[in-house]
């Protein structure tokens, strides 16, 4: 989640009005992990411990959501061309959930949404190998040898994808289509359609299937459920 000034983050929370939230912090009332601040440029989310007069404020609850997004979604809170987003469809999610990282707008799939900063922090971070798999429609047909350059690693734009996991589901001669399911551990914008357009075969529709261990089982396109507190703590030692 994006910081917010302190005196907004304690208006928000019903300390009192943004300006007297100034006064408070100014005359040293306020402090944040605890050290005390009396500034007002300091920025802060629901990350961190937010004290007034020794008093901890109360923050939302950490919510950990799996979302089934559909195509034509847009993976934000909120879109300046006014399109759906993800948070559109929490109907009943009362916290100010956000996504960790994000599916394209016509990519479908599990997408997770959290309002633990520290929790998607560690999820997106490049050091925990998180695997993730799309199943994508692609135009043509895969050779040996380019199934081998996808598993080994190919290089994009400004860097080399690491090793990856790639499987031909089907193949449709009469439509010169195919079913690959790729598995890669890497979050870089555009990545699977990138890879497969690198050796020639663009794809026509992407869906994420799995990430981790999670997976789409019981969901539809649209819906979604929150997380168990055993799927939350095994997510927290992915590594």
């Amino acid at each position: 989640m994006e910081k917010v000034r302190l005196q907004k983050f304690m208006a928000d929370a019903g300390v009192a009005s943004r300006r007297k939230s100034e006064e408070l912090i100014a005359k040293g009332h306020v402090k944040v992990n605890n050290k005390t601040v009396t500034e007002m440029g300091v920025k802060v989310d629901h990350s961190d411990r937010v004290e007034v007069d020794g008093m901890p404020l109360q923050t939302e609850k950490k919510r950990y959501i799996l979302l089934y997004k559909p195509r034509g979604v847009i993976s934000a809170v909120k879109d300046d061309k006014d399109r759906k987003v993800v948070t559109d469809l929490l109907e009943d999610v009362d916290e100010r959930v956000y996504p960790i990282g994000r599916l394209d707008y016509d990519t479908s799939g599990l997408l997770l949404l959290t309002n633990d900063g520290e929790f998607a922090n560690h999820l997106m971070h490049p050091r925990y190998h998180v695997e993730k798999t799309y199943v994508a429609k692609i135009e043509g047909f895969l050779a040996t040898e380019d199934i081998k350059k996808l598993e080994n690693g190919i290089k994009l734009k400004g860097f080399t994808t690491a090793k990856a996991k790639v499987k031909v589901m089907s193949k449709e001669k009469k439509k010169n289509t195919s079913i690959v399911r790729i598995t890669i551990h890497e979050g870089h914008n555009h990545q699977v359609k990138n890879m497969f357009e690198a050796v020639g075969n663009k794809v026509e529709k992407l869906s994420r299937e799995r990430y981790g261990f999670l997976t789409l089982d019981g969901l539809v396109s649209g819906k979604y459920r929150d997380l168990t507190r055993q799927e939350v703590a095994e997510l927290k030692k992915q590594d």
